[in-house]
């Protein structure tokens, strides 16, 4: 044993040791960070301790394997030389930076999601413009640089002072000692890596114990393999004929009739009356928690704007979000679908040319336009909208669309942007450009349905100075901005010709943050929603609506007849107790319906939650299953992922 810090591989143990250690303090950091979530259960957070030192040490091992490799195949004369010396000083430095950074980087990333690194933290790889100018804006990269270089150098002194690196370069062990060491470290990072999975960490009900029992960089490598899930490998089945009966059974509504008598079509004729076709424009606010409105509680005077048009409006109030990220809220208010697993539709290949409300609005003779102040090639969103036959009005950085994407697309001139930061023009800019080409249209004289997607209310929650009193960079203030912004938009539209036939629908994309206690926090899904303008009194709809079911409402209000094949349903043609809202994450699947959460997983787990509480929703695991509300919450899910999996969402 003394060996392993005295001789020729006492560099390599020394660095296992390190980053063992200091994920384990990593580890107790993010406890205490997290403990108002915590379940303070002893043994499950043992366990967790446990089983994480087990993923540093596979981690650790795996980011030391080539150098294990190195140190037993290296000649034994060459030990010590100056390639021996500047390989290993090479080699050490690379590892160095990977762990410090990974590191440091789990902190802000738990911060803001209340996880470990996961597919989030791989798209950030892709769309490197956006995520560096948001970390350079959002931190001090100055000082993180300087940070990460002096860690880098105080652990090479170290090394040096500890006489690991003399022993390292010193001891000309043997090819057959070097192997009784080598192989070890190489066996481990081999056996361990093929046996080590993050599943292995999910062994409780509170998310804050689960993710502590994992390590940042496994999870990122493992979300990087999975970062799309095939349902039918991984989730509970029903036999496909009785999922499709039990969907086709809850989705039909009193005006609808299914077009044909195929046990897999879902295509319902939908009967309206008195049918109108005003304009349409559909804001997406980012990350607009229902907390923000004074509506539920908030006393900081944040949305007054909002507060005064949700009292001239139809009024959500029990409306819940179908995921945590932007594509989720596209995804739902588009192609109105469960959230299926693995990465929104909104990303996936071979998205183009799919049922959607698109397809209905255009049915109407509409033009549909996306507009976004960022460049539309992140997160895939110009593919995506462009492949539903949206014309795209976006910054465009240089990123070209898909030569299959035969619909036009509109820059965004510099010239028209007052203010920008990492993420796109300020909400003001974004709606003159809403006003632009809704004048456009008007002129034209076609109806236009618009779907705008803000920014200013995301880290670094930057927007233009002299509009509110509150300091930038802070969250409350992003969102103020953003209620400002909004209000002047609807104050510049009421100028316009085209305002009195126009009907907006402003609804958050998802919620400002999902972190909390369990896998799925329901809480951390309920967002505002209202449908402003309708030639009708105001009303408020207190009965819980998915994010789905918001835009095949309006089309109820509207009077609209009309083919779907969507999954969302009118809420004012639901019957007392049909009502239910999906929710999920990437992994984990859920359906709200009553009290009960039913939620499915990748490890073909079925649970039940009754959910107590109003704010601050509590879950209590059910120990006897209601087995329809676990049948219709598979079938949903099932269906959505195979339909989608088979080309079956596909318009005919």
């Amino acid at each position: 044993m003394k060996k392993l810090i005295t001789g020729r591989f006492s560099t390599l143990f020394g660095v296992l040791g390190l980053y063992v250690l200091l994920s384990t303090i990593i580890r107790i950091v993010l406890l205490f960070w997290s403990v108002k979530d915590l379940d303070l259960d002893f043994i499950n957070i043992l366990r967790a301790f446990f089983t994480g030192f087990l993923f540093d040490v596979t981690m650790g091992s795996l980011f030391l394997a080539l150098y294990a490799f190195y140190l037993l195949i290296l000649p034994k004369r060459w030990i010590g030389s100056l390639f021996d010396k500047c390989f290993t000083y090479f080699y050490l430095t690379l590892i160095f930076i990977i762990i410090y950074f990974s590191l440091l980087a789990e902190i802000p990333f738990w911060d803001e999601f209340g996880v470990r690194f996961n597919f989030i933290a791989v798209d950030y790889l892709i769309y490197t413009y956006e995520v560096v100018e948001n970390i350079n804006q959002s931190y001090p990269l100055p000082v993180i640089g300087v940070v990460l270089v002096g860690l880098i150098i105080a652990t090479f002194v170290l090394f040096k002072r500890s006489n690991i690196f003399r022993n390292t370069f010193s001891e000309k062990s043997p090819f057959r000692i070097r192997f009784t060491y080598a192989v070890p470290v190489l066996a481990i990072a081999v056996i361990l890596g093929l046996l080590m999975k993050n599943k292995q960490a999910d062994f409780s009900n509170n998310l804050v114990v689960n993710e502590l029992g994992k390590n940042g960089a496994f999870s990122f490598v493992t979300a990087f393999k999975s970062n799309e899930l095939d349902y039918e490998t991984f989730y509970p089945k029903l036999p496909e004929k009785d999922a499709y009966s039990i969907v086709k059974s809850d989705l039909l509504q009193q005006n609808q009739k299914y077009t044909t008598t195929r046990y897999d079509d879902i295509s319902r004729i939908t009967t309206g009356n008195q049918e109108q076709r005003p304009n349409i424009i559909l804001i997406a606010i980012e990350s607009f928690s229902a907390d923000f409105l004074t509506e539920f509680g908030n006393k900081d005077h944040l949305t007054p704007n909002y507060d005064q048009l949700s009292n001239e409006s139809i009024f959500f109030t029990n409306l819940y979000a179908t995921g945590t990220r932007t594509v989720r809220g596209m995804e739902a208010l588009t192609l109105s679908v469960p959230p299926t697993p693995g990465n929104s539709i909104v990303r996936r290949p071979n998205n183009q040319n799919l049922f959607s409300v698109s397809t209905i609005v255009k049915s109407k003779n509409y033009q549909p336009y996306f507009i976004y102040g960022g460049d539309g090639y992140f997160d895939n969103m110009n593919t995506f909208f462009g492949g539903q036959g949206f014309d795209i009005v976006d910054r465009d950085r240089g990123n070209p669309l898909s030569d299959d994407i035969k619909t036009q697309r509109f820059a965004i001139p510099d010239n028209e942007v007052k203010f920008e930061n990492a993420w796109g023009i300020c909400d003001e800019d974004l709606y003159k450009q809403s006003i632009k080409y809704a004048d456009k249209s008007a002129k034209a004289n076609k109806p236009f349905f618009q779907f705008v997607m803000t920014t200013s209310n995301h880290k670094p929650y930057t927007f233009p100075s002299g509009k509110i009193n509150l300091p930038q960079g802070d969250r409350n203030a992003a969102v103020k901005y953003t209620d400002y912004a909004l209000g002047k938009f609807i104050a510049d539209a009421k100028t316009k010709a085209w305002f009195k036939n126009t009907v907006f629908v402003i609804v958050a994309d998802h919620c400002a943050s999902s972190a909390g206690k369990w896998e799925i926090n329901i809480d951390r899904h309920h967002i505002p929603a209202i449908i402003y303008n309708l030639p009708q009194p105001p009303q408020r709809i207190d009965r819980l609506t998915s994010q789905i079911d918001l835009m095949p409402t309006l089309f109820g209000y509207l009077g609209w007849s009309y083919e779907t094949s969507l999954y969302g349903k009118d809420i004012n043609q639901m019957k007392a107790g049909d009502e239910r809202a999906f929710i999920g994450n990437y992994r984990t699947l859920g359906m709200l319906k009553g009290n009960i959460f039913t939620q499915i997983d990748d490890r073909k787990r079925l649970k039940q939650f009754n959910v107590s509480g109003n704010e601050k929703q509590t879950l209590s695991e059910i120990k006897t299953k209601n087995e329809k509300l676990a049948s219709q919450t598979i079938s949903y899910y099932q269906t959505a992922s195979v339909r989608f999996k088979n080309g079956k969402m596909r318009v005919k």
